[in-house]
């Protein structure tokens, strides 16, 4: 059975220098907050007992800094990975899939939005924090239309930012485009050109991890088997 790991259980085991990994426990797969989507679909496609620690991409690069047990690493940019791979914590990493950003209103769009360009000082605009993929992608498109934005927030990961949306807390977010699929309390706003930034999806093996032969085997599947559950929630598969 599927058991999803709390994020505070690997920061509060690496905290404590805690880093025993029983035989018997499930295997550790760290995984962007966008990819908690496939979380049930990936869990019953294997046999293999997995522990899903979903949260922002720089946060769980973060906690395997700090020596954090996990198997399988998932981000959501290749900058992000980039860091675990240069650190020396993960094996060579693979492109999954990929989406794009859009712009998410609470439904019945109370501030009367139509475009990113709608977005004025009183708009109450929700983003993702720059150091986290979302963030990143949001900043790059927001420069490449030449405007400037003030954030009513900035949160540590795309599903906060969906949620604030969805619970009419603020006026617009951005997130990608398969959250907002995700969500019945949300309208999606294209954003024009949000295809020129696309975002990559990548797994890799934990270097340390001490089954990396069950890693590989999901990342496999995540790899090469796996397309018609990336495109169910908006995905697009690489191979």
């Amino acid at each position: 059975m599927r058991r999803l790991a709390l994020p505070a259980l690997a920061a509060t085991l690496a905290l404590t220098g805690c880093t025993a990994q029983p035989a018997d426990r499930p295997l550790s797969v760290f995984a962007a907050s966008s990819t908690r989507l496939i979380n049930d679909d990936l869990a019953a496609r294997t046999d293999i007992d997995v522990a899903i620690n979903n949260g922002g991409s720089s946060a769980l690069v973060q906690q395997l800094f700090d020596g954090a047990p996990a198997d399988l690493l998932i981000t959501a940019s290749a900058a992000t990975m980039d860091r675990a791979v240069s650190h020396g914590d993960v094996e060579t990493p693979e492109v999954l899939a990929t989406n794009t950003m859009v712009m998410v209103v609470p439904k019945g769009n109370p501030a009367g939005l139509t475009s990113l360009e709608d977005i004025d000082a009183s708009t109450r605009l929700v983003l993702c924090d720059a150091q986290v993929p979302c963030g990143a992608l949001s900043a790059k498109i927001i420069d490449a239309k030449g405007l400037t934005v003030t954030p009513y927030s900035l949160e540590s990961q795309v599903a906060n930012v969906l949620g604030k949306i969805a619970s009419g807390e603020a006026d617009a977010g951005l997130v990608y485009s398969t959250d907002a699929t995700s969500s019945d309390d949300v309208e999606t706003i294209h954003i024009d050109g949000a295809e020129e930034f696309p975002n990559q999806i990548l797994g890799a093996v934990v270097a340390a991890s001490p089954r990396r032969d069950e890693a590989h085997a999901v990342l496999d599947l995540l790899d090469y088997g796996f397309d018609a559950e990336w495109r169910k929630y908006g995905f697009n598969p690489v191979k």
